[in-house]
């Protein structure tokens, strides 16, 4: 049922094939919308003139890294720096305008600005709308923005779009951009998987609720969540409450050499968190297919900066659940801002850690402002030891 393809032309009728909880669940999901953010009155042109009329940061000369507007340098240090949100809520409106929309999302395609072409092409692959593919295809073969292609290339997978993989093989072996080659190897690994976006990443960016953005503040209770893990389990943090400390780190994605690093780190040290009644968690704000990659249960890319393979590694000594954080809808209460910038090719989230001590208080929230200035996984068992939560990266800005 996860894979099951979306193809009718509106959600109710998507979901009726789940039965009646599922259509309860359905009407719960639109009654928050309506709520919420007016669901049935998203226009997409207004979403596309927001986007479009926003100052985003800039792009590297490949678009494939974010520079800050200040610093010209790579990332954004300045966590009330909105991009992200002007991204996120864009996607989530396009969703949420769905099926009833699609030539006009689909016109979004061909816009000039490249934010406004991303959000589409996102928002169109979450959707999994096949009458989006052969738009797609032109922007992955021929967009100037490498995470326009990249995109495009993200969605034709979650789309599970069979007819696109002869394209696919060829944009692998003649694109110029390593990032847009690596999107190609997932997608086309997806596809043959038949591991598109499921109805659990669709129903997360339908509920997105912006009020619960950034809710979650240092020296207070921690805001609970349910999250499944790469195996289909579900995680509730409250579980853990007078039980054990926990420790939420947020990763980026399979292509981050400094996320494998911080994996590596983990799984040495990983018994002395059990000794000292921590449970960690590593989260990712994918579906299951990216997430189950980043753990090195589906295919093994071909990565850069990687001298060996690290499947077998990872298959026998991660022991921590990595959980799905879908549309990062629990990540934005804890400042993590999905979508914040563009790292190889892909608009992300903020890399955050947090710790919540056993009364389920927050001792530690910390908002990378890129990657690599966060503690590492030994400060952060070194904090918990001591109960000293102080911590400076150096190269902070």
């Amino acid at each position: 049922m996860k894979n099951q393809r979306i193809r009718n032309t509106n959600l109710y009728h998507k979901l009726q094939g789940y039965g009646l909880a599922g259509i309860a669940f359905f009407m719960l999901v639109l009654l928050s919308c309506v709520n919420n953010g007016s669901y049935d009155k998203v226009e997409v042109s207004q979403v596309i003139h927001r986007v479009a009329a926003n100052n985003f940061n800039p792009m590297n000369e490949d678009h494939s890294l974010t520079l800050d507007h200040a610093y010209r340098e790579a990332g954004i240090p300045d966590l009330e720096d909105e991009d992200w949100r002007i991204r996120f809520l864009g996607v989530r409106d396009l969703v949420r305008a769905g099926q009833n929309s699609v030539d006009e999302i689909m016109d979004g395609l061909k816009h000039s600005d490249e934010h406004v072409r991303q959000v589409c092409a996102m928002a169109l692959g979450i959707l999994r709308t096949e009458e989006s593919i052969e738009g797609l295809e032109q922007l992955a073969l021929e967009d100037s923005s490498a995470v326009v292609r990249s995109q495009a290339i993200i969605s034709l997978g979650q789309i599970e779009s069979t007819g696109s993989l002869n394209l696919l093989n060829k944009i692998l072996e003649e694109d110029m951009s390593r990032d847009v080659m690596h999107q190609c190897e997932l997608a086309i690994d997806q596809i043959e998987k038949q591991m598109g976006a499921s109805e659990e990443l669709l129903t997360a960016f339908l509920s997105l609720d912006e009020t619960t953005f950034e809710s979650v503040h240092l020296g207070e209770e921690a805001s609970d969540f349910e999250l499944q893990d790469t195996e289909g389990e579900m995680w509730k943090l409250s579980e853990f409450k007078n039980e054990k400390w926990v420790v939420l780190i947020w990763v980026f994605a399979d292509w981050c050499p400094v996320c494998h690093g911080e994996f590596r780190d983990l799984m040495d040290v990983q018994e002395e968190f059990e000794k000292e009644e921590v449970k960690v968690f590593t989260i990712e704000t994918h579906d299951m297919y990216r997430g189950r990659v980043m753990v090195g249960k589906e295919l093994e890319p071909t990565y850069w900066f990687a001298k060996e393979s690290f499947k077998e590694a990872y298959t026998s000594r991660i022991k921590w659940p990595h959980l799905l954080d879908r549309a990062g809808a629990v990540g934005a209460r804890y400042g993590i801002d999905p979508l914040a910038f563009a790292v190889h090719a892909e608009y992300i989230n903020r890399p955050t850690t947090v710790i919540v001590d056993k009364e389920g208080i927050v001792r530690f929230l910390y908002q990378g402002t890129y990657w690599g200035d966060r503690p590492t996984i030994e400060q952060t068992l070194e904090m918990i030891r001591e109960e000293d939560f102080t911590f400076e990266h150096p190269n902070r800005r």
